[in-house]
């Protein structure tokens, strides 16, 4: 049985990402393509989607239609992924809030509804289905996503900072009366495919950017388990998010202590890996793939712990890992059109 999958907000990086792997899943047919309820002009006349990304001339001609969950209704899916700005993934998984929904926004992902306001810009009026939402980070909450229909798939720069520190928040590494310190470089597609002056070519660069203000940080820090302070930066590659953490471990803690840690939390993780100690991740080592590569050194005279995570923002980030919980959730593989390029083995 294949699995039928609408994919609204088609026209992103993050829709295309999704398209990609979908295509060369097992167990998955792709029966419509939405564009963005609020971003994208889409409707019944609109391109095909092989027209608004060529590399997929033969292979994807699917028109991209106007996001309308009665028509998405029509379709019967099995899936629908949302790859489209909060308010609209908002209003749409109420629509179809009895449908297996993905949503790769932020509007599901913190629980306070008065956090909205404050980073987002938007009054969030579903607090049921907030408090029905499951967090979509596989390693961390794989049987909540086995039985949930609305799944909140984490942000990029949350994932290469949750991963690494929660293990060893929940073991008790970190020293009270610290913050973690989370140092973030994404390329420049995590900012999406919209014109901005600082994302063209001749002007992107290497810069920090909402220094002590990104809406990312209440996710990490809810995920994570502790407060952290958290700096973004823009670097000048496509995609990939590089993240250095910096921690004052707890009395007792050594290196051996947080090898163990990590080791049992990750060690049987298909998607995680392990670099080991001393042993730096590359933006280059998973580029395209679903994997988290993790790396770490201890200062045992100083207490202080250095960690490095790499990820592909639009792939571990984004719509591979949306395909993950999506696997999960239907009982598919869990690495399911996520083999070769895209990381494992299906």
């Amino acid at each position: 049985m294949s699995a039928r999958i609408v994919i609204v907000g088609a026209g992103g990086y993050s829709g295309a990402e999704l398209a990609e792997i979908l295509l060369g899943h097992p167990s998955a047919t792709i029966v419509a393509l939405a564009a963005s309820a609020r971003r994208e002009k889409g409707d019944a006349t609109a391109s095909r989607f092989d027209e608004l990304f060529t590399r997929f001339r033969g292979r994807l001609e699917l028109p991209v239609v106007a996001a309308d969950a009665p028509r998405i209704r029509e379709m019967k899916p099995d899936c629908v992924f949302l790859a489209t700005p909060h308010e609209a993934s908002l209003e749409l998984a109420a629509a179809l809030r009895d449908v297996l929904v993905i949503d790769l926004s932020a509007a599901f992902r913190l629980k306070d509804a008065a956090q909205y306001p404050v980073f987002y810009g938007f009054e969030h009026t579903e607090q049921s289905l907030l408090s029905r939402a499951v967090y979509g980070l596989p390693e961390l909450y794989r049987d909540a996503i086995r039985t949930a229909n609305l799944i909140a798939a984490p942000g990029c720069y949350p994932t290469s900072a949750i991963l690494p520190l929660a293990p060893l928040v929940r073991a008790g590494a970190v020293r009270s009366g610290t913050r973690p310190i989370i140092d973030s470089t994404s390329g420049v597609s995590g900012a999406g495919r919209g014109l901005t002056l600082k994302s063209l070519y001749c002007e992107v660069s290497l810069q920090a950017y909402n220094v002590f203000k990104h809406r990312h940080q209440p996710e990490i820090d809810a995920y994570a388990g502790c407060g952290t302070i958290f700096t973004p930066h823009l670097g000048a590659f496509d995609r990939g998010i590089l993240s250095t953490i910096h921690v004052e471990i707890a009395p007792g803690w050594n290196a051996e202590h947080v090898e163990r840690t990590l080791r049992a939390a990750y060690g049987n993780e298909r998607f995680v890996r392990l670099c080991g100690a001393g042993v730096w991740p590359s933006v280059a080592d998973v580029r395209r793939t679903n994997f988290c590569d993790i790396g770490w050194a201890v200062d045992e005279t100083k207490s202080h712990l250095i960690l490095g995570s790499a990820i592909d923002n639009l792939t571990k980030g984004a719509a591979g890992q949306a395909v993950q919980c999506m696997n999960i959730r239907l009982g598919f593989a869990e690495n399911a059109g996520l083999g070769d390029a895209h990381g494992g083995t299906t």
